[in-house]
């Protein structure tokens, strides 16, 4: 298969996700999106795991250095670049009246939500391009199936997430259409920077492992940073850990499974 079809899977879901907009009441019931929020947590968590960090050990043994020291390097490079752009890029959650990073009165809400949503959305779509450069290398330890296993996961996850995003920025007066356009270009990002990421694994074939290991760390940003605490905040928290359950459990029998 393509790897731009591999790429545009997650992409996928992020825009059939929007498209629940046209179908669905303005605003998510509050413990069902706990549910979601945990559920994506659950997914990123084990992909970070089974698709990136473990295939990023498994290809340093042998080596003369620490089998540990590219996923270690790599993980915390990976959280330090989504933390330095969480700080850079001027955002604003959709269930926030705050601003974050550099302030700035000369953009508006709308536009910092959809910057807030591609911060989220980078690491998703480096660590599908990551794994499928991992596959399309020999002796990496990542099947085609693993990468496609990943891309899948992603975009089952991107799904629910897609409704968070699109059903919000309706419920603030969006016309449907809007919040449905807006929804997809917040998934643009995937595929842009997954395809960036195959290129660049192509090139420096030995930074592989440190590639995938970043990759991990971003999404482990985006979890510990927005996901978790949002689907822990305020009554019925267990449904977040319920979702989280369920999201790391549905993730990791894919990765198994077809990995």
């Amino acid at each position: 298969m393509s790897k731009f079809i591999i790429l545009a899977i997650p992409f996928l879901g992020t825009s059939l996700g929007s498209a629940m907009v046209f179908f669905l009441k303005k605003r998510i019931a509050p413990k069902f999106e706990k549910m979601l929020l945990g559920f994506a947590a659950g997914v990123m968590i084990a992909a970070s795991v089974w698709s990136l960090l473990i295939p990023s050990i498994d290809m340093c043994k042998g080596n003369s250095s620490p089998e540990w020291l590219a996923a270690l390097v790599g993980f915390l490079a990976g959280i330090f670049f989504l933390l330095l752009l969480d700080t850079v890029i001027p955002h604003m959650h959709i269930e926030s009246k705050n601003q974050e990073g550099i302030r700035t009165n000369s953009i508006s809400k709308t536009t910092m939500m959809l910057f807030a949503v591609t911060l989220h959305n980078i690491p998703e779509g480096m660590s599908v391009g990551v794994a499928f450069a991992g596959a399309m290398m020999k002796d990496s330890g990542i099947t085609a199936t693993a990468a496609m296993a990943l891309a899948i996961g992603i975009a089952i996850q991107n799904f629910p997430e897609g409704a968070i995003i699109s059903m919000p920025l309706c419920g603030e007066g969006m016309s449907k259409k809007k919040a449905f356009i807006c929804g997809v270009l917040s998934g643009v990002v995937e595929p842009v920077g997954g395809f960036i990421t195959i290129l660049i694994a192509g090139i420096i074939t030995p930074v592989l492992p440190y590639l995938l290991s970043f990759a991990a760390g971003a999404m482990m940003y985006v979890v510990i940073e927005e996901l978790i605490p949002e689907s822990q905040n305020g009554e019925h928290s267990n449904i977040g850990t319920i979702g989280a359950a369920v999201g790391f459990a549905l993730m990791m029998v894919l990765d198994i499974a077809l990995g």
